[in-house]
């Protein structure tokens, strides 16, 4: 008891005792109460929005335990909180409002919680509710499956790929992977300790800027570099991209889901503000501009190849950083290779704008996805596109208007906009096609 209460007064978010809804551990989950159903609704549908998933799926999910309790069940999704009544064939009710401390992304423990509701569907109602709170606690507390040195390299390799596919080189990617293998590293750490969000960005994106700038000004001190090296700078906080916020707010928006698709949307403006002001920050502090990067010179066959290869890495980076299975970071990384090439052919070989050549990458992602059944969709898809969000447009948006250029920051921002509108679009398109549940409205 007295840890019990120590725990509440120490979480300005206080934990909630599942366990002390269940009145007979014994009794099967058909037979409990409608408040003992409709909490273990409640806690389902929580876990899986604290893991990144969006309010279709969480209403989803919900829906299909309430179902298996005879129950009906109205929920109201948002970011960190959801409001929800179940009701059973009495017309008796029971509402909940329940609330998250923060938002991540686990997709491993997104997995899991889908397959938990798929076994449920078949019999899951004859367990005791005591014993369905009980694995959700085994899936609450399983650890991560990286360490923080380890998510450290992979977001190295990815934002060094990252780097090659906006058209860096080998120095611009030396300095990307120390850069964003270090300030990843330092994130991981923070969020382990639970730091507010802005200290993890700012502090991360700092570090990794810093720590790019030493590797370009040793290159240019040691091998006289030219100064258009600086370009990869960028390429060293693209770590912090908000990838599934971004996607799974146009997701909801789609759906109408319009409280959920908002506030995601906020979400991720937030993140991408506060990195490219702090990298805009430590850029005028270091004294460097953002540059073009110099010509690859590459032929076609080749570039298609280290393309193919590049997208590969950087897709199954971000998905270790996702906490994604190897196998399931592998899948993605295929299928983003795949979509990802296409949209830069498409782009350099073709008339097709930016914007409507990440339209069709997104929707191939979307289509390849189809073949990734046991996983969930957005688990594959998001880590496959997360790659075509244009991060160096952002940030060259945000530089050129803080120095007051707003033509030029005009310009990029339009840009960023057009793409970070079309990537969420591919993947409806490509949703309303391949899934029968989701492209109806009922």
């Amino acid at each position: 008891m007295e840890a019990y209460k120590s725990s509440l007064l120490s979480h300005h978010h206080m934990p909630i005792p599942w366990h002390n809804f269940t009145s007979d551990q014994e009794k099967s989950a058909k037979t409990a109460s409608l408040k003992e159903k409709a909490t273990l609704v409640g806690r389902v549908g929580l876990m899986l929005l604290s893991y990144g998933t969006g309010a279709w799926r969480v209403r989803k999910s919900m829906n299909e335990i309430a179902r298996e309790f005879d129950l009906a069940c109205s929920a109201d999704v948002g970011l960190l909180s959801l409001e929800y009544t179940c009701i059973d064939k009495q017309g008796n009710s029971y509402t909940q409002a329940l609330a998250l401390g923060s938002t991540g992304v686990n997709t491993d423990k997104l997995a899991e919680m889908e397959q938990l509701v798929d076994d449920f569907k078949n019999g899951g109602s004859a367990v005791s509710i005591e014993r369905i709170h009980n694995i959700l606690d085994e899936i609450q507390k399983k650890s991560g499956n990286y360490s923080a040195t380890l998510v450290g390299f992979a977001a190295a390799f990815a934002c060094s790929a990252f780097v090659f596919l906006l058209g860096g080189g080998p120095i611009e990617m030396l300095g990307s992977f120390v850069g964003a293998g270090i300030g990843n590293f330092i994130r991981k750490k923070m969020l382990e300790k639970k730091l507010t969000l802005f200290a993890c960005i700012a502090v991360s994106v700092a570090c990794a800027c810093l720590s790019y700038t030493l590797v370009f000004r040793a290159l240019e001190i040691a091998f006289h570099i030219s100064s258009q090296h600086q370009a990869g700078y960028i390429g060293a906080m693209l770590f912090v991209i908000p990838g599934f916020p971004f996607i799974t707010s146009g997701l909801d928006i789609a759906k109408s889901d319009m409280r959920s698709g908002l506030e995601r949307l906020a979400h991720a403006i937030t993140i991408i503000g506060v990195a490219t002001l702090v990298g805009w920050v430590v850029a005028l502090i270091v004294n460097l501009t953002p540059e073009n990067f110099v010509p690859q010179n590459l032929s076609l066959g080749l570039m298609i190849i280290l393309r193919l290869l590049a997208s590969f890495v950087g897709v199954f980076g971000f998905s270790m950083m996702f906490n994604s299975t190897v196998k399931m970071a592998m899948i993605a990384g295929f299928i983003g290779a795949i979509a990802n090439t296409v949209r830069l052919e498409l782009v350099d070989l073709t008339n097709i704008p930016a914007g409507a050549a990440a339209f069709i990458g997104a929707f191939i992602a979307g289509i390849l996805a189809e073949f990734g059944k046991g996983y969930p969709r957005i688990s594959l898809t998001v880590p496959a596109i997360v790659i075509m969000v244009p991060g160096l447009y952002m940030y060259r948006a945000v530089y050129n208007i803080g120095m007051t250029s707003l033509s030029d920051g005009s310009l990029w921002l339009t840009k960023a906009a057009l793409i970070v509108m079309f990537l969420p679009l591919g993947l409806i398109a490509a949703r309303i096609l391949t899934d029968k549940k989701w492209r109806h409205c009922d």
